[in-house]
């Protein structure tokens, strides 16, 4: 009988992270799974300023930084990377996780509805990534992770702005996974299904039983949940993954 293997270090302590939109629900389960795998992490947050020093008070002896930054702006995106870059020395893993969801259906969506999605989701994505590959590439080393949504694949009532949103993610990741393979920078997405989050809760409110009924293990997801996706997507043990749209949703809607 062999002996058994003992398990691979997972390469993330030491290292450093860019997490967009950390203060509250999955970005913040991101923020505390990576940091408590020994990374130094900076998160953005928006809005809620006590939300954000929340996160970074309740983790004593964590290295956790919380700066303030509006993702739909590029020239605030590329002056976040820089400094952490300045500060820290390197940026290994960029989680793109800021996001917004403006849903209705479609007759009722105005102007603002798809521009404040499409501005966030979309676009923020784009200027961090843009911000952080030169960096990245100078190294010959990098993680980025897209956190997309189940319903780029699997459409529901009332998110055509979101679902269009997500699903340019997932093929930005594969062409950003591309075009940067070459240079040692992994690129993947992660597609939550429905998690309790404070984002979900009017889905929740309005359809739990409905939407209970379309997921194969019959409960909600957590951020925890989706927060060790993206810890393994970042991780050694991962190397030989780039360009995957990996859905931890619990089986929704096969």
């Amino acid at each position: 009988m062999s002996e058994p293997t003992a398990t691979p270090d997972a390469g993330l302590a030491g290292r450093n992270a860019l997490v967009t939109g950390g203060s509250r629900g999955i970005g913040r389960a991101i923020v505390e799974r990576l940091a408590g795998a020994g990374m130094d992490v900076t998160f953005t947050y928006l809005g809620n300023e006590a939300a954000a020093n929340e996160v970074v008070s309740a983790n004593p002896g964590l290295k956790i930084t919380a700066v303030k930054v509006d993702a739909r702006d590029s020239e605030a995106a590329r002056l976040c990377v820089e400094a952490l870059v300045d500060r820290v020395g390197t940026l290994d893993v960029l989680v793109n996780n800021a996001g917004v969801i403006r849903d209705n259906l479609l007759p009722m969506l105005e102007d603002d509805d798809l521009r404040e999605v499409f501005s966030t989701n979309i676009e923020g994505v784009f200027h961090f990534c843009r911000a952080a590959v030169p960096f990245m590439m100078s190294k010959r080393y990098g993680r980025i992770i897209n956190i997309s949504s189940v319903s780029a694949d699997k459409g529901g009532r009332g998110q055509t702005n979101y679902a269009a949103s997500k699903g340019a993610i997932n093929s930005f990741t594969k062409a950003l996974a591309v075009e940067v393979g070459r240079r040692g920078i992994r690129v993947n997405a992660v597609a939550p299904g429905v998690i309790e989050t404070e984002m979900s809760k009017g889905v929740r409110d309005l359809a739990g039983e409905e939407i209970i009924s379309n997921i194969v293990l019959k409960r909600y997801g957590l951020p925890s949940e989706i927060a060790n996706a993206v810890w393994f997507l970042s991780s050694d043990l991962a190397n030989y993954i780039t360009g995957q749209v990996l859905s931890v949703d619990g089986g929704f809607k096969m």
